[in-house]
């Protein structure tokens, strides 16, 4: 070989590395976390600022590296071709052609695109510099070979306008935090709590109220001595205050504010005055989101309020604590009363309480029934079957066998569910 046939292949070689450089380049600024990069930036990393202002213009900067990576791969087969002519003559375009291409997949397209794929910000990161003299060169060819494409596409109905997008803020990172635990990079509890946080905006105070039959309230028209035993023995710290009828709350009273009176009159509970010592009741629509209320809850430094339908009619009480449990998990204390809500039977079934609420026991046992036409468990399968259904009735839907247990009145008040067959 003559001294201008290695010359040649030095070329070629040094195109080779570059359309690595190419390839690579944009498979890492494409496939970035941006969330990392944010979090890089923000700690001083100058290469993540850089990364960052580069891909603010992601289609700017892709055709910039496109436009330079077909300049390189032509050039690189148009040599080769050369080359191999003059050594093999006419046979050298096929020689060229067949080797071209392996060399082009394996070392311009596989192999950049596969590391940059394993390791998305070192890459982007390390190749910064390049990207950024990428754009210097080819940046305005990139722009108006960009404006070709967008006429086009639009003479098809085809928008790319940025702000178009399928998923919301929401939604991706729901969707992020799942294959995150699908991957074993997440677990279950830490998912539930993302998962909770994003649902905020989502549900409203009657999805997670105290419904009003189980509400524990004291009349106001009782003896102070009942009053008082009945607060001082419930498991709550707040109780709503009665008067005529429960549907009349007059007053909150908290455990705290009684015994503070009680010392003052010398625990002599003739002298207490249940009205002085009750707290504004604080009422609330049945429709706010859980983060309105949140933040009601935040701006008031209040704990409690009596959650009403648009009549004005008490449907329950939600507390602060009720909602961060939609974010945690359920908060138990020394004084909670333990609730037998969910048992897990031997056979494998599960016999669950009607007042159960979907969103709980999906969370416990990581199952996915739908709630957002009931939110109790015996909610949902009167929704399903359309019915109230009797005792020993069973249906399947959702995947699951769901047997009516017990029926009060009305009130599905037990269920057994087990996996259906085939399920």
């Amino acid at each position: 070989m003559t001294l201008e046939m290695w010359l040649t292949l030095a070329a070629i070689v040094v195109l080779i590395a570059m359309s690595f450089l190419f390839s690579g380049t944009e498979t890492g600024m494409t496939a970035v976390s941006r969330a990392r990069l944010h979090s890089l930036a923000n700690s001083g990393d100058k290469r993540a600022i850089l990364v960052e202002r580069l891909i603010e213009r992601r289609d700017r900067l892709v055709g910039a590296l496109l436009i330079g990576n077909n300049l390189v791969n032509i050039l690189a087969s148009a040599l080769a071709t050369s080359l191999l002519l003059s050594i093999f003559g006419q046979s050298g375009v096929v020689y060229a052609t067949i080797a071209m291409t392996v060399t082009l997949v394996i070392f311009s397209e596989i192999l950049p695109k596969s590391w940059a794929l394993a390791k998305p910000e070192q890459f982007a990161l390390f190749v910064s510099p390049f990207a950024r003299l990428v754009v210097l060169l080819f940046g305005t060819l990139s722009t108006g070979a960009n404006w070709i494409v967008r006429h086009l596409l639009s003479l098809f109905g085809v928008s790319l306008a940025r702000d178009d997008s399928m998923l919301s803020a929401h939604e991706e990172l729901r969707g992020t935090v799942a294959v995150l635990h699908r991957e074993g990079s997440v677990v279950k509890q830490d998912r539930d709590r993302m998962g909770g946080l994003l649902d905020l905006h989502e549900l409203e105070v009657s999805d997670i109220m105290i419904h009003r039959t189980n509400m524990r309230m004291v009349n106001a028209d009782d003896p102070p001595e009942t009053l008082v035993r009945e607060i001082l023995q419930s498991p709550h710290t707040r109780m709503p205050l009665w008067k005529g009828s429960t549907e009349n709350i007059v007053g909150v009273i908290h455990a705290k504010d009684l015994l503070r009176a009680l010392n003052e009159v010398g625990n002599d509970f003739a002298k207490i005055d249940i009205m002085k010592v009750a707290s504004k009741p604080w009422f609330v629509p049945d429709t706010t989101s859980l983060q309105d209320q949140l933040n009601a809850f935040l701006r008031r430094k209040s704990h409690f309020a009596i959650v009403v339908d648009e009549y004005g009619e008490v449907e329950g009480l939600v507390t602060l604590e009720d909602i961060i449990e939609e974010i945690v998990g359920e908060i138990a204390d020394e004084h909670d009363v333990e609730m037998q809500g969910v048992k897990q039977e031997a056979d494998g079934s599960v016999v669950v309480e009607g007042s159960v609420p979907i969103r709980d026991l999906n969370r416990a046992l990581d199952w996915n029934l739908p709630d957002e036409e009931a939110t109790t468990i015996a909610g949902l399968v009167i929704h399903e079957t359309q019915s109230i259904p009797e005792e020993k009735q069973a249906f399947t839907f959702h995947g699951k066998r769901f047997i009516v247990m017990k029926r009060d009145k009305n009130r599905i008040t037990r269920i057994r569910i087990r996996p259906a067959e085939g399920a």
